[in-house]
């Protein structure tokens, strides 16, 4: 045990040797800096891949929120990342074809941003596409059509922004560093640290496979599981993994080769064409071996993000089950006989499978149990309207 004087001689000589010509030196965190972020994840995620030119703060994210909801990001004032992407849908839209500013319809669904921060590859078709900095200049800048409508006009729209004094403080809390901080590539930045945050991992299944809630699910959605895991219905191939879905990213990840799938939707002229402008990878590498592949996007919330696929073609689940029990709607018809076989350009998994209406309502009770209630609550309290 340390004596009282010997305590105080110790506390004498900290203080001295923490002095400087009588002014004691402190080291307070500067009030003006960033707070950095803190992932609450849930059981079993890992930390998801941020760049480092891109690093999480509190006041980055806070700031992106409030801009994923605000209309003046667009070229007439109209429209927000929030339109085509509500917080009550797992950030869809229940549009078969998104529509941006002034009526512009979009040749694709919008895609769910559930996890969106895991994804290798993101949006349905472009592979080089894998960086939300990078994909939010899309719906932003793109002319064919209009989305958000801002090209041409962002001085217009960064006007709007540097009226309002809150928006103005917010952008100099968020990039510090910046003489003039409200600028489109701080917007960007700011939306994407904002969209890394939508984690979704509290589902009724995650609660039973990584919580240890054994009655989490009940028969009904154990036995879906099993079917949705099979080798026989092999849903799994696709939808992999943590995320229920293509390949993955995340921090200490190797960086995976991308994956899409033609699923058989459309055989447009009996060699496996899909209808213009949606012909898959193949709109972007213009190779006819990738014509119709989309990537398979996540199954959590799945419920929620109704219509389905790309085009939002197929209105429910369980038509989505037929689909595939079917191996797809562009199966020709081998001539000379009543069998069918599988179109050359579509997914080798396309093969069908055999699925009575009760497994039917086994595996459609599974994929409602993905749904994270708890995450799309959040969402709708933390939404700015």
């Amino acid at each position: 045990m340390v004596k009282p004087a010997t305590a105080v001689a110790l506390a004498v000589m900290l203080l001295v040797a923490g002095c400087d010509h009588g002014h004691q030196i402190t080291h307070r965190p500067d009030v003006n800096r960033p707070v950095g972020y803190v992932w609450e994840l849930p059981e079993g995620f890992p930390v998801p891949l941020v760049p480092p030119d891109n690093p999480m703060t509190v006041e980055k994210v806070d700031l992106g929120r409030r801009l994923f909801y605000d209309t003046r990001l667009s070229g007439d004032g109209s429209v927000s990342c929030a339109t085509c992407h509500l917080p009550e849908l797992a950030f869809t839209d229940g549009k078969s074809r998104s529509v941006g500013m002034q009526g512009s319809i979009h040749p694709r669904s919008a895609m769910s941003l559930t996890n969106v921060a895991y994804n290798a590859t993101l949006g349905w078709d472009d592979p080089a596409l894998t960086r939300l900095e990078d994909q939010i200049r899309v719906p932003l800048l793109n002319t064919r059509p209009h989305e958000m409508g801002v090209a041409g006009r962002e001085d217009e729209v960064l006007s709007r922004l540097r009226k309002d004094r809150r928006m103005r403080r917010l952008f100099g809390k968020a990039f510090p560093d910046d003489e003039q901080p409200v600028i489109m590539r701080n917007a960007i930045y700011a939306i994407a640290a904002f969209e890394r945050t939508l984690i979704s991992g509290n589902s009724p299944y995650d609660r039973w496979a990584y919580g240890g809630e054994s009655t989490a699910l009940n028969k009904g959605e154990r036995a879906g599981a099993r079917l949705f895991f099979s080798k026989r219905l092999s849903c799994f191939q696709c939808h992999a993994g943590f995320n229920f879905s293509g390949p993955v990213v995340y921090e200490g990840s190797e960086l995976p080769e991308p994956l899409f799938h033609n699923t058989a939707l459309y055989d447009e002229d009996g060699r496996g064409a899909y209808p213009e402008p949606n012909t898959g990878v193949h709109r972007m590498t213009g190779r006819m071996e990738d014509m119709g592949k989309f990537r398979a996007p996540t199954l959590r919330n799945i419920a929620l993000t109704a219509p389905y696929m790309h085009d939002g073609s197929i209105p429910t689940l369980e038509a989505v089950l037929d689909h595939y029990a079917a191996g797809g709607r562009a199966r020709p018809v081998n001539p000379g006989t009543s069998e069918t076989e599988v179109e050359s350009g579509s997914d080798s998994l396309m093969t069908g499978f055999e699925l009575s209406p009760e497994e039917k309502k086994k595996l459609i009770a599974f994929l409602n149990a993905l749904t994270d209630e708890s995450f799309v609550r959040r969402a709708i309290k933390q939404a700015v309207r």
